[in-house]
């Protein structure tokens, strides 16, 4: 089965017959709803907050974020943006409660800095991984938001972001482009290795703790991916007494992540993987 982002870009792939089948769909609606809930426990907000709905669609997840009760720290205020013409239609009718804004993602948030306390995204941000032309670079889309999201977002602010990534590649290229933009950042798999795994990318501003690494930060994330601990496992990190030289072993694999992350194809990693070879005769 084919995957959406891989036939059309969003504005295209969801026009108005999409749109509104999505929306009436009550098996996409429960699991938006629930994928939805998940973030606000991630997000672990105490009071009513101003939040970003990225990719907000046709207002699904943000009709939840208008109803949580008074007892669960709601209700709250929020903005969607949404590429899709078409979506935002469907939101409108429907009258959702939140303010809606025409915007690509890729091309940044354009919202003043620190104007929202938090931020969820729900199915959005693997499209940015997608490249339709030849002069689209995934990196550069996804600098751009994520440098967008961080300065839109208040000191001690927190982010969550449910993404179905195609492969490693994807999911790193996305976790690497946060930490890059400043963010505490970590994955949390919900049931993995089943058909039902959700990914959910945790993002936090600030709030001490080294960059990039938000394990004992956010409450609940004891199965979490946090990057900098992916490579001390791969062997990539270096220590400033033992320095990584150019042409071993760990040298060889940092180059490798960095050519895996832009997309590129690469060998993989084997015992022989920055072997020297003896001199020949």
């Amino acid at each position: 089965m084919s995957r959406p982002e891989d036939l059309l870009p969003p504005d295209l792939f969801y026009d108005d017959n999409e749109s509104r089948k999505y929306t009436t769909s009550s098996r996409i609606c429960n699991i938006q709803s629930d994928m939805t809930y998940r973030a606000l426990e991630l997000l672990d907000l105490r009071s009513p907050s101003l939040i970003l709905d990225v990719g907000c669609g046709s207002g699904l997840s943000g009709e939840i974020l208008s109803d949580v009760p008074s007892h669960q720290g709601g209700p709250h205020t929020w903005v969607g943006m949404d590429i899709s013409p078409s979506m935002l239609d469907v939101a409108l009718q429907r009258e959702v409660e939140g303010d809606l804004l025409l915007a690509d993602i890729g091309q940044g948030v354009p919202f003043r800095p620190g104007s929202f306390d938090a931020a969820i995204s729900i199915s959005a941000i693997q499209w940015l991984c997608n490249a339709e032309t030849s002069d689209v670079r995934p990196e550069a889309r996804l600098r751009r938001f994520f440098e967008g999201l961080y300065a839109c977002l208040r000191r001690g602010g927190r982010a969550v972001c449910q993404f179905y990534p195609k492969n490693d590649v994807q999911r790193n290229m996305i976790n690497g482009a946060a930490v890059k933009a400043g963010f505490g950042a970590g994955i949390l798999e919900d049931d993995p290795g089943t058909k039902n795994s959700k990914l959910y990318l945790v993002l936090t501003v600030g709030g001490g703790g080294l960059k990039g690494d938000i394990t004992g930060i956010v409450d609940g994330m004891s199965n979490v991916d946090v990057l900098d601990a992916r490579k001390k496992a791969m062997g990539l990190c270096e220590s400033r007494a033992n320095p990584a030289r150019k042409g071993d072993r760990a040298w060889i694999m940092r180059k490798k992540e960095q050519m895996a992350s832009k997309g590129k194809v690469v060998k993989p990693n084997s015992k022989y993987t920055g072997r020297r070879r003896r001199p020949a005769f």
